[in-house]
């Protein structure tokens, strides 16, 4: 894939996105990253020891996970917005990021750090399409994590195991979490569009989360 700069901002491949755009994406990543460290850690209490080398291997497991979960989704929806001839970007919301961090403080998370706004004419079926790519996308994340999980088992590693099952319970969780059709989730979208569709990959999403969770691996993840 390559990356080339104009006027308009950065072309990767044969998506466009803007200045404005990056420095969303950069700042809910790095947002989301640190948010999902101080809750992993506990809270408040975190903040001292996240200043340690072994507290910022933790923000880095975060970033490499729950941050590129997010980023990843939201990506993977615009994607597929732009096949169907969408005008579609990311859009950071600073309020809800700022909520992620103070929530995680507080020993819980909540994280909504925005969304892909598109708009052009569309159809019901690539609407669709365009909902379900973001948790589609998670699924496969999840996939990819899991030979680092396997890794940092063989190798009796704890970094790389935390690492694997992290990235396998966050894409898992992100992807069951945002097919509940409820609201302005993706859900919502893919069960207009299709029920036998949506009813499939929340079912294997919720599933696999649960089945993971509960898993001996499971247990590296929180």
């Amino acid at each position: 894939m390559t990356a080339r700069q104009n006027s308009r901002g950065v072309r990767i491949g044969g998506l466009q996105f803007s200045g404005t755009e990056l420095k969303d994406l950069l700042v809910a990543w790095i947002a989301l990253g640190i948010a999902f460290a101080i809750f992993f850690e506990g809270g408040a209490g975190a903040i001292g020891s996240l200043l340690s080398p072994t507290g910022i291997v933790l923000v880095f497991v975060s970033l490499a996970t729950a941050g590129v979960a997010f980023l990843f989704h939201e990506v993977g929806h615009k994607v597929v917005a732009v096949r169907y001839d969408q005008i579609a970007e990311f859009r950071a919301d600073h309020g809800m990021l700022f909520l992620a961090v103070m929530s995680a403080l507080l020993g819980f998370i909540f994280a909504a750090p925005g969304a892909v706004h598109h708009r052009g004419r569309i159809t019901h079926r690539e609407h669709g399409h365009i909902a379900l790519a973001g948790p589609a996308v998670n699924l496969v994340l999840s996939v990819v994590f899991v030979p680092i999980l396997f890794i940092g088992f063989a190798t009796a590693s704890d970094i790389l195991s935390v690492l694997g099952a992290r990235g396998v319970a966050i894409n898992l969780f992100l992807a069951a979490f945002n097919l509940i059709p409820y609201g302005p989730l993706d859900g919502r979208t893919v069960i207009t569009w299709s029920k036998p569709v949506w009813a499939i990959t929340f079912a294997v999403s919720a599933i696999a989360t649960v089945g993971f969770l509960i898993s001996g691996a499971g247990v590296y993840a929180f």
